[in-house]
């Protein structure tokens, strides 16, 4: 007698976005400096304007917490506020700071112009889309889940990945289609979400996320919270203390992102040694697995060597 096919699972996989999909491309008082002395504005030390944009940052999110949003000024004027406290000690006082400022920094630090990818980010995304037989999951939903403004969806856009425009607190179901094809179908951010990692509540907001991407997949048949609860959430970060832990205490399983191969804990086994256990298995005895790479993970999950034909 046929023994009966093992049932497929679901997988929520989600990312954390700085230091995991993208990072600056130098540091940022450094591109504040290069810019600056684009628009004519010299007289400034880099490690001078290093102090002053660190007390133009403490200042505002003094002032103006969560990027602006508890206070209804939003995150465009709150940077717009940083730039200009940053940069008027090196102006005359009788003198504006040069128009075009203001609008080159905000455009830099939204897009791919300020930020390197992590090496492969849209084939590795979109591998796991991709059916495979090792790893058995059915259907996969990717979200990104981050401790940051509303920037994060426009910096992935321009590195070519399709970014769908579900993020939390929106509420036109409208705006995504059932049947679109994205690579990252949901941003949850500490902007929208009103904490951050490790605070269990983002995690949880993600979950909602979970429950919207599947109910407009059903045009509108909403899921049972015991269909939610059966899907693998994962969570893959670089940072031990906000992602891991955030991860471990909303009740899901932890991918530390460990490129330098640095977190030396035995109960963390690494993926790259670990090619014939399938993830769950390594879940069920361990709280957090490391890689050293997004194509790692994609390949050790997928079965497909990127880069390869």
């Amino acid at each position: 007698m046929a023994s009966a096919a093992v049932k497929k699972r679901n997988l929520l996989l989600c990312f954390d976005a700085f230091g995991t999909l993208f990072s600056p491309k130098s540091p940022v008082a450094q591109q504040y400096a290069q810019v600056a002395r684009q628009c004519g504005i010299t007289g400034f030390t880099d490690d001078e304007l290093q102090s002053h944009l660190v007390a133009a940052m403490k200042k505002e999110r003094r002032e103006n917490p969560n990027y602006g949003k508890d206070t209804g000024l939003g995150a465009s004027q709150w940077w717009a506020n940083v730039i200009q406290t940053t940069f008027k000690p090196f102006v005359p006082s009788n003198q504006a700071l040069p128009p075009n400022l203001v609008p080159k920094l905000m455009h830099r630090f939204a897009s791919s112009e300020g930020y390197n990818e992590e090496s492969g980010l849209v084939p590795a995304l979109r591998a796991f889309r991709r059916q495979n037989s090792r790893q058995r999951f059915e259907k996969v939903v990717i979200g990104v889940v981050t401790n940051s403004d509303d920037r994060v969806p426009s910096i992935l856009s321009s590195f070519g990945l399709r970014v769908s425009p579900l993020r939390y607190g929106t509420t036109d179901e409208s705006s995504v289609p059932p049947e679109e094809a994205y690579d990252i179908d949901f941003h949850c951010m500490s902007y929208d979400v009103g904490v951050e990692k490790p605070d269990s509540r983002i995690f949880e907001a993600a979950e909602l996320m979970l429950g919207r991407r599947v109910m407009a997949k059903r045009s509108g048949e909403a899921p049972t919270p015991a269909e939610l609860g059966s899907w693998l959430k994962v969570y893959v970060g670089d940072e031990h203390a906000k992602d891991v832990v955030g991860a471990a205490n909303a009740g899901w399983n932890a991918v530390l992102l460990d490129s330098e191969g640095i977190y030396t804990e035995a109960e963390a086994p690494s993926l790259e040694d670990c090619s014939a256990r399938r993830l769950d298995e390594l879940f069920a005895e361990h709280a957090v697995v490391k890689v050293r790479s997004l194509q790692g993970l994609a390949t050790w999950m997928t079965g497909i060597e990127l880069g390869r034909r």
